[in-house]
């Protein structure tokens, strides 16, 4: 005996539209230079610094920011040891997290952040300055290309970051750091 449910769901099923595929998108080419992403970053707030190499990257982190005292970064030793965890109110007090990033995009000056770069989840957007670690041939040139190279599509949680958090909603006065960090840099190797 079937149920009305069963009949629906039959009819929905014998009804069903044949597959039909995706269409190809075709590859938008563009400006994948380190001057484009540099100057889209700027011009949405952040920066970007030049690293001679990765060795200097602590040293580096200490000149920018002399006054960070807590400093979370899974590439260095960090002055503040941070996992998925750590509790959030300790995440509230990090002056600085320093995290490396898969790929840039030149268009409009964001990087590929993924869940297993972040420390925890909330460091990215609690953290008061925010660094990001890019080699420079990873740039590419468009968001179209950024989607192509996220392995398995965007499933999994991780975030395109472009620029320190900004609001100009309250009486279009712009205000830096008002949901998240307060300043962004890029430091390029």
């Amino acid at each position: 005996m079937s149920t009305a449910r069963d009949r629906i769901l039959a009819a929905a099923r014998a009804n069903k539209p044949a597959e039909t595929p995706l269409p190809t998108v075709p590859d938008f080419w563009g400006d994948n230079s380190l001057e484009r992403f540099r100057t889209v970053l700027a011009s949405i707030g952040g920066e970007v610094t030049r690293l001679a190499s990765l060795d200097d990257l602590e040293a580096t982190v200490h000149e920018l920011w002399p006054d960070a005292k807590l400093i979370a970064s899974p590439l260095f030793t960090p002055t503040l040891r941070i996992d998925q965890h750590t509790p959030t109110d300790v995440l509230a007090d990090v002056d600085l997290a320093v995290l490396p990033v898969e790929f840039g995009v030149a268009e409009n000056g964001a990087v590929w952040l993924p869940e297993a770069n972040m420390l925890h989840r909330a460091l990215p957007t609690v953290t008061q300055h925010l660094a990001f670690v890019l080699d420079q041939r990873q740039l590419v040139a468009t968001m179209h290309q950024a989607y192509a190279r996220l392995p398995d599509g965007p499933g999994g949680y991780g975030m395109f970051v472009a620029g320190p958090s900004k609001t100009a909603d309250i009486e279009q006065s712009l205000v830096i750091g008002a949901h998240g960090a307060r300043s962004l840099v890029v430091l390029v190797y």
